[in-house]
């Protein structure tokens, strides 16, 4: 490599690693500094912010591409290794990728801001297939010799295993001790389930813990007081969501709304203010169900099945308030297992819910302790948006039983 090239590449770490700690707000004076050199010569290898980003998300999917190929190559030579091992060998590989890459995983999540430029936004658009390709091969396989059971879509499958190793690489969860199993216990609790019996979908249906999840998400439509503030709240959402937290004014939410930037201040001091509005509205609607289903008398995989339910129908309603979560995790990337606004009360619920249910042998789930089995049953209860979008919120649910309670592979 020459000078000048090694010299491009340990600019793209050091702000691969500006950029993992700040997000999107790192400027490209501060990516001069780390690297030890004035911000005019910075320019000689790079023009903009954007094209340093648009590099580290295009190192990070090529980076996708060559753990897919490299599965398929495996795939198609003599190998001792069970269908399992090798869906668990390619999602511990895509975990792996996710967590070189994290700056640019969490930079290219859904579109990016409208600020970062079209060629990025476009890059971002173009979600990484290959891998999702390479798993969906591994899984016809196991189909093929019996391994996966019938009846389960295979190409939702790989794309829930590949987005659940992806990630992985968001927070900073691979941190934590033990977090290194974590990976494969995912994939093969998708692939097992955690259900000791495999419950019935008449029973899950007919549950109590179903029927408080429902009336819980049927509150969800109640009037939210004041219109104004409702429509506040609505036209901010799609704002932030769209332009991200640090680009979007006070005044283009106003503008937006039709009012002037004065009325919006009077009715929310601040930007921060009105994001606290829109995010605790939504994390108290979720919290509420979430509470209405573990108060039921249903038992731990009835519990955990409303709870999916719970999760695919905020993921749908909310789908805005999605997106500002993102926008914000872009702005200010994760320095705890809390994935921005914290979730500590659903992990303790959680974990005390699966400790019960492996105590009555309801359930069996692999993991190093009791927390980072919770932290990986919260993931795994989340769907992602993108399944939820393609195959709705029955076909997701669906999915979610099949995977997370029954276990996508044949029961010997």
């Amino acid at each position: 490599m020459s000078l000048d090239g090694a010299r491009r590449a340990e600019i793209l770490e050091t702000a691969a690693t500006l950029f993992a700690s700040s997000g999107f707000r790192t400027s490209l004076h501060e990516i001069a500094n780390a690297s030890g050199i004035l911000p005019g010569s910075l320019y000689h290898h790079f023009e903009s912010k954007e094209a340093i980003i648009i590099e580290l998300v295009q190192r990070y999917r090529d980076d996708l591409d060559r753990v897919a190929k490299e599965s398929l190559d495996a795939l198609h030579e003599p190998d001792p290794r069970s269908i399992e091992d090798r869906i668990v060998a390619l999602g511990e590989a895509i975990a792996a990728c996710a967590i070189r890459h994290r700056a640019a995983l969490i930079l290219s999540l859904y579109e990016p801001p409208t600020v970062a430029g079209e060629e990025l936004a476009q890059l971002a658009r173009q979600m990484p297939t290959a891998i999702d390709a390479a798993m969906l091969e591994i899984l016809e396989a196991g189909r093929s010799a019996g391994v996966i059971r019938s009846g389960i879509d295979l190409t939702l499958l790989a794309e829930r295993l590949c987005e659940s190793m992806l990630h992985f690489g968001v927070g900073v969860f691979h941190r934590s001790p033990g977090a290194e199993r974590v990976p494969a216990e995912k994939c093969r609790t998708l692939l097992h389930g955690v259900a000791v019996r495999p419950p019935a979908k008449t029973a899950l249906d007919r549950s109590d813990a179903m029927r408080s999840a429902r009336a819980a998400i049927a509150e969800w439509d109640s009037h939210d007081g004041d219109d104004r503030i409702a429509q506040l709240r609505s036209v901010a959402r799609s704002e932030l969501g769209r332009r991200g937290y640090e680009a979007t004014t006070m005044r283009d939410i106003a503008a937006a709304a039709g009012l002037s930037t004065g009325t919006v201040y009077r009715i929310f001091g601040s930007k921060d203010e009105l994001l606290v509005s829109i995010m605790q509205r939504y994390l108290d609607h979720v919290s509420s169900a979430w509470d209405a289903v573990l108060g039921s008398s249903s038992s731990t995989i009835e519990q955990l099945d409303a709870l999916l339910w719970v999760n695919i129908n905020a993921r749908d309603r909310f789908s805005d308030e999605f997106r500002v979560q993102l926008a914000w995790l872009r702005q200010s990337p994760p320095t705890s297992v809390d994935l921005g606004f914290s979730f500590g009360k659903q992990l303790r619920q959680l974990k005390q819910l699966l400790t019960a249910g492996t105590r009555a042998g309801e359930i069996r789930l692999e993991g190093s302790s009791a927390d980072t089995k919770a932290l990986s049953m919260f993931e795994l209860i989340e769907m992602p948006e993108t399944i939820v979008r393609a195959s709705g919120t029955r076909g997701a649910h669906a999915l979610g039983r099949d995977t997370v309670l029954r276990g996508a592979a044949t029961r010997s």
